[in-house]
């Protein structure tokens, strides 16, 4: 017998962590860490309702957080086994990980200093050593559609997801699950991108399966009309009329560098004018690193500009703010100039430092680049909140905020039908996860309308046996 368990990424777009079981082995898929409302955050430093000891293997989707977060603090419960992604994730993970910690250790002594805290002393999830211990159970594999095991009886086939530089789709098999000894053919979405993107290859096609995980972050909205180089180009020049700053919170891995290549493009095009670009994140800066080594996964435009020997990703003026002393000194900057940091949810991260400034100016613009999940302070600003808590301080939102549609890493909902309809086989299951609850149902009612499968929208904690 089979089963899989939700722990994460339902009820929410954070904190994905699903379990399978089969034949006495346990495999997680995704270790993310939980973001945005304080009760999901408190799931962070509860234990985990599994025991990390008896997990034999972790598959990794994509390096974002909220996928991977968590992977130290379970090493650090014990868990021995192997975690295994695509190679292009791995190089990612040795970027995001270590700076997830100090980020949430520089955090705590922050709340230490300033007596911000409700606990004495403030404590960070992991630190550094967890996370370079998680490091050191890294298995990187071709993201080529090949089968690899995983542990005995369990093997994985890790495919383009066209979301971030390394993100896979996996089709997951369990030998010998069912009474008559055959396979069960569980496929994870990971989280998809949507179709002709820059600096991606589109998604590869869905692999048959018996049973499918599929994301559901846009199930109840489509992206806009406006072409989001059109949007960026009124926003900036507009900033630049009233010679006012822009703050663009974004992730350090995938948004950030589809800000960069997008202003590059828009200054070639002579569409704006060159303005100073500072990059506030050591991670976004190596990430980027990243994100040229792969060629691999470049599509056909990224790779002809780099063939002739130009970085897609650097803007005309730009520069990156490394250590924290070259982050106060944006401070000091005047006049209209872009500053791109992380996190892109205003959840933590320099970019809190630059949104205390920047929100209460009338004259400053905040540009939201990303989904803003619920509970987040990003979120808070979006819906339209005219006073926000940053760092237990009570800061005004006297900015104009926009919000350029079509960055989305995530496919909307017609886009992932789109991809499920490349399979040729009719799966037994649809689950719709990571995804709030009206997103997650609405997605599922598309599928049903669409192709008339069975979808389920699984709670947080549930179980189903695979049959």
């Amino acid at each position: 017998m089979a089963s899989i368990t939700f722990y994460g990424g339902v009820g929410t777009v954070t904190g994905s962590k699903y379990l399978l079981e089969s034949n006495g082995k346990k495999v997680l898929v995704d270790c993310g860490l939980f973001q945005g409302l304080k009760e999901l955050r408190d799931r962070n430093w509860q234990d985990p309702p599994f025991d990390p000891r008896e997990i034999d293997a972790v598959i990794i989707t994509h390096a974002h957080i909220d996928h991977t977060g968590w992977l130290p603090r379970l090493v650090k419960l014990g868990f021995k086994g192997e975690v295994t992604t695509s190679r292009a994730t791995g190089d990612l993970l040795k970027i995001l990980l270590p700076d997830s910690a100090r980020l949430q250790e520089e955090e705590a002594d922050y709340r230490n200093r300033h007596a911000l805290t409700t606990h004495t002393p403030a404590l960070p999830l992991y630190d550094e050593d967890d996370a370079r211990a998680a490091l050191e159970r890294l298995r990187p594999v071709a993201n080529d559609g090949n089968p690899v095991e995983i542990c005995d009886g369990v093997t994985a086939s890790f495919s383009v997801a066209g979301h971030i530089m390394g993100a896979s789709m996996v089709l997951v098999e369990l030998a010998n699950a069912r009474p008559d000894h055959s396979s069960i053919r569980f496929l994870f979405s990971g989280d998809l991108g949507h179709y002709d993107q820059p600096i991606l290859n589109d998604p590869a096609p869905p692999p048959d399966c018996d049973y499918l995980m599929c994301e559901s972050t846009y199930g109840d909205r489509l992206h806009g009309d406006i072409d989001s180089e059109t949007q960026m180009a009124g926003i900036i020049n507009e900033a630049v009329r009233r010679n006012g700053p822009i703050l663009i919170p974004a992730f350090a891995v995938g948004r950030t560098q589809e800000v960069l290549y997008m202003i590059r493009e828009l200054e070639d095009q002579k569409r704006i004018p060159v303005l100073p670009v500072v990059v506030d994140s050591p991670m976004a800066a190596q990430a980027t690193q990243v994100y040229n080594r792969w060629e691999d996964e470049h599509d056909e435009e990224y790779a002809s500009i780099l063939a002739k020997k130009r970085h897609p990703l650097r803007t005309a003026s730009m520069s990156t703010a490394s250590s924290r002393e070259e982050s106060k000194k944006l401070n000091e900057m005047r006049g209209s100039r872009i500053i791109v940091s992380a996190s892109g949810m205003l959840t933590g991260g320099r970019v809190l430092h630059h949104a205390m400034r920047v929100l209460p100016d009338p004259n400053a613009t905040l540009v939201f680049v990303g989904y803003q999940a619920a509970g987040t302070t990003g979120r808070r600003v979006e819906d339209g909140e005219r006073e926000v808590k940053i760092m237990k301080n009570w800061v005004p939102v006297k900015c104009h905020i926009e919000r350029v549609e079509g960055f989305s890493a995530h496919a909307d909902w017609k886009a992932v039908l789109r991809w499920l309809s490349g399979l040729h086989t009719t799966p037994k299951m649809v689950f719709t996860t990571h995804g709030e609850p009206e997103s997650a149902a609405a997605m599922a009612e598309h599928i049903k309308e669409t192709f008339g499968w069975n979808v389920e929208v699984p709670q947080y904690g549930e179980k189903f046996e695979l049959t």
